[in-house]
């Protein structure tokens, strides 16, 4: 049993295209994708379209869910603001019907014949808890109540990794379409059942054309009509590395000292010489 586990594409149509050309190579009996599927580079709906045809296991992540909970009762009062501009692009491109669709994905999954998997996108107890190698046992455990599989398979921290959890394992699967640990490539997961009933993890990487995702920020008019943060978005993709966490950083401070200052002004200053 070979299973392939995506996560976290995040509107980057080509590394989709190249991570799903190499797990048709590998022949896997079964593909899962743990949501982030949109928000981040400019192609929400082409990959949302792309994912689909796909007829496989998809769950939600905590994009999917930004973009189907704006503008009701349910969004946050800072999502009108300019900081979530590519959250409007990405629900303006994807309509009402395919929001309505992402609305409707679950949000953990159990696969049949896999009783010690469990799929979630962040934990079971959120679509945003981080898990990094420091983070403590305790700070786990309340992430993972209920849950008894030995294996916990998530996305959303960019980065792929193996966390030892007492007897269980905590699988962080990487980003195809946004990796932040410096290597500019679609990164997904192949778990593999060995005889005797352990799984093997296998973490990998597609190569792709960055250069077209970049030109997409461009031709897509993204850069002009998402604002700023478009900006950030496009620096993390071309360098797979935090821009955005340490900027919302930066801007915090700034607006102790400077309470007017605009989002333009602040992303400027973060990364001067930047693309206007």
């Amino acid at each position: 049993m070979r299973i392939a586990i995506l996560a976290d594409i995040h509107g980057n149509l080509p590394a989709l295209e190249a991570a799903l050309a190499d797990v048709a190579r590998l022949q896997v009996d079964q593909l899962v994708i743990l949501g982030d599927i949109v928000v981040g580079s400019p192609d929400s709906a082409a990959c949302w379209e792309r994912v689909k045809a796909l007829r496989c296991p998809v769950l939600r992540g905590n994009h999917e869910r930004y973009v189907f909970d704006l503008d009701t009762e349910r969004a946050r009062p800072e999502w009108s603001t300019l900081q979530f501009g590519p959250v409007r692009f990405a629900a303006n491109q994807l309509g009402e019907a395919k929001r309505q669709e992402l609305a409707r994905l679950p949000a953990t999954l159990k696969l049949p014949g896999c009783e010690d998997l469990f799929f979630v996108h962040a934990s079971a107890r959120n679509d945003n808890d981080l898990v990094f190698p420091y983070t403590s046992d305790a700070a786990i455990e309340p992430m993972f109540a209920n849950t008894k599989e030995r294996w916990l398979i998530r996305g959303h921290n960019h980065f792929a990794s193996v966390r030892l959890w007492g007897d269980r394992r905590v699988v962080t699967v990487g980003a195809v379409g946004l990796p932040l640990d410096g290597t500019p490539a679609a990164q997904f997961t192949v778990m593999e059942k060995l005889r005797g009933g352990e799984w093997r993890v296998e973490h990998r990487c597609a190569r792709y054309d960055v250069s077209e995702t970049a030109r997409r920020f461009h031709e897509s008019g993204y850069l002009d009509t998402a604002g700023p943060i478009a900006r950030l978005y496009l620096r993390e993709v071309l360098t797979a590395s935090f821009h955005m966490i340490p900027f919302l950083r930066f801007y915090g401070e700034l607006k102790t000292h400077e309470p007017e200052i605009s989002l333009e002004e602040a992303v400027t200053r973060f990364w001067p010489g930047g693309l206007k």
